[in-house]
């Protein structure tokens, strides 16, 4: 608004970072898809808006970038594999029209874990390659939005846009040290998004701080008409976001699964949980039950919606799949109709505990993930990576979410003794993104020092 900086010379500057972020040893890979003058094009309109004092939003000016599962104008749907997307889109998803709409500047569309099957954001195929984390080039930026966590924390823009059907908003955020909100199933529009599973994907930002995730949220959070799961959703708010304290609320902790993690994290999360609890808010023991029922049917869910929309991809397409990706969709090919009818009377049973839980308390408190950011071995890069093991503890407190729709926001809490950021969760009762936003602003002030990355680019400079 003052005019000391212009849209058009931080896409300048954009366009220089990503020349250069793909050159570096090893390339930094957040962003797979750009165009030089589609950038400079919407530049240079919301220069002309704040020249005429006509801006559109919050967001005009503002570089975003979307996960390649997500149709962009004029870029090529590829959901992170080699096979899809041959032609350039020509029609929007619902959340880039709307950013577009708002006067964001797109500055392409960043890697994801092909066809979102995975936690890590190993992804070696030709087109993709394996995104670094911005924090330890060695390590992986966690998935499924791998680029989008990695473009945010690496400074390439402060907005990004994921997907979330296991943790892969939450999970990349977390390894990377920045803001992501899941949303309510249903409350940001899927459309215009693969459909790889229908009952458990939202969508939601990944930003640099609770703020920016607020604004983005307040911009892209309504009933969209060709999305039916959010139609029916309340006016979305944020009403008491910026409260002076958290007098009043109750911050619901189950402790034996709250310690179900590295004594790193552990250590750090309990102090955050102090920290609020300082601010006037109270902590009481909830019992969070079934969890490994939750756990179990959750995978379930997913996969079998997985494979069941790619079952033509899993027999046309086999041989350019990520070995991983085979392996996934091989699992998932052994579930039974009557495990899937089994898992969503689960999922009834778990929503029925969650509504007399939020009954007593304002929000659930978890760790984002049981573990830090995995390391990258050089096979990787060739073959790919495949440790269910590590998978079940990056999506250990994420499952919950995603199972039953509720909304969930993972804030940086500090770093390990490594180096490797650590987030702690907030969750919500649906439709609550409110609440959640309150209490992450607070949650935020507890981290003292945000630590440099290793890959950071000033795009203001």
């Amino acid at each position: 608004r003052s005019g000391k900086l212009t849209p058009s010379q931080v896409a300048k500057n954009i366009i220089a970072v990503l020349e250069d972020c793909d050159k570096s040893t090893p390339p930094l890979r957040a962003i797979v898809q750009w165009d030089r003058e589609q950038i400079m094009l919407m530049a240079e309109a919301s220069t002309a808006r704040y020249k005429n004092k006509c801006t559109l939003s919050h967001l005009d000016g503002i570089p975003v970038c979307l996960k390649e599962e997500f149709k962009v104008v004029p870029y090529h749907h590829r959901v992170g594999t080699e096979y899809l997307g041959t032609e350039p889109e020509t029609e929007d998803a619902t959340v880039a029209k709307k950013l577009r709409d708002a006067g964001a500047i797109i500055i392409g569309v960043s890697n994801m874990h092909e066809l979102g099957t995975g936690t890590t954001g190993c992804n070696p195929n030709g087109y993709h390659k394996i995104p670094r984390n911005p924090y330890k080039l060695n390590h992986y930026t966690g998935g499924s939005s791998s680029g989008s966590a990695a473009a945010v924390a690496a400074g390439l823009c402060p907005v990004a846009i994921g997907t979330d059907g296991g943790g892969s908003v939450r999970i990349p955020a977390s390894f990377c040290g920045v803001v992501g909100l899941k949303g309510t199933f249903g409350r940001i529009s899927s459309h215009g998004c693969l459909p790889l599973s229908y009952s458990t994907v939202s969508v939601g930002p990944i930003c640099t701080s609770v703020a920016d995730a607020a604004i983005v949220y307040s911009v892209l959070a309504e009933p969209d008409p060709l999305c039916p799961y959010g139609l029916k959703q309340p006016k979305a708010t944020l009403t008491n976001m910026c409260a002076p304290d958290l007098k009043g609320l109750k911050l619901g902790v189950d402790w034996t699964f709250f310690k179900a993690c590295d004594a790193e994290i552990l250590s750090l999360c309990e102090k955050a949980v102090d920290y609020l609890q300082s601010l006037g808010a109270s902590v009481v023991e909830v019992f969070l039950p079934e969890m490994e029922e939750v756990r179990v049917a959750h995978g379930i869910s997913i996969l079998s919606e997985m494979r069941d929309f790619l079952q033509p991809d899993f027999n046309k397409h086999f041989q350019q799949l990520n070995l991983e990706t085979r392996i996934s969709l091989a699992l998932a090919c052994q579930f039974t109709a009557l495990d899937y009818i089994t898992a969503n009377r689960q999922r009834t049973r778990s929503i029925g505990f969650l509504q007399e839980i939020f009954s007593t308390v304002n929000c659930i408190l978890t760790p984002a993930t049981a573990s830090t950011a995995p390391r990258i071995h050089d096979s990787d890069l060739v073959a790919g990576f495949s440790d269910f093991s590590l998978t079940v503890r990056a999506m250990r407190f994420m499952q919950l979410g995603n199972f039953t729709g509720i909304p969930g926001l993972v804030v940086p809490v500090g770093y390990s003794a490594a180096g490797l950021p650590i987030n702690l969760q907030v969750m919500t009762k649906w439709w609550d993104e409110a609440m959640l936003l309150r209490i992450g602003l607070k949650l935020e002030q507890f981290r003292h020092q945000t630590k440099k990355p290793s890959i950071y680019y000033d795009i203001l400079a």
